[in-house]
């Protein structure tokens, strides 16, 4: 239930750094420390899906892309695919559990 969660909060901040100019606007303005709390929120979310079995690419696509988010077009692009990949694997988790 906990990455439930964390890939929500996840997802919902990738789709924000995703938006063009506002999210380069937001790593740019703060000195790239929103990759940085990124990555940290990644690997606390694949921990956690980790120990409750939950699927753990999209988090480990968060890494990558708190890695290589500094490229401007690449980040961009990289902060999206992350976002989807989280709501949805979010969203799968929420219809999963609302079965039983």
């Amino acid at each position: 239930m906990a990455s439930k969660n964390l890939k929500w909060l996840t997802g919902g901040l990738e789709a924000i750094l995703g938006i063009p100019v506002i999210g380069g606007s937001i790593v740019i303005g703060f000195a790239w420390t929103p990759l940085m709390v990124m990555l940290l929120l990644h690997i606390v979310t694949l921990a956690v899906c980790s120990k409750e079995g939950s699927t753990k690419t999209p988090s480990i696509v968060g890494i990558i892309t708190s890695c290589i988010a500094w490229i401007p077009i690449v980040g961009m692009i990289m902060h999206i695919v992350t976002a989807i990949l989280l709501l949805m694997s979010a969203a799968r988790s929420s219809s999963q559990v609302s079965r039983y």
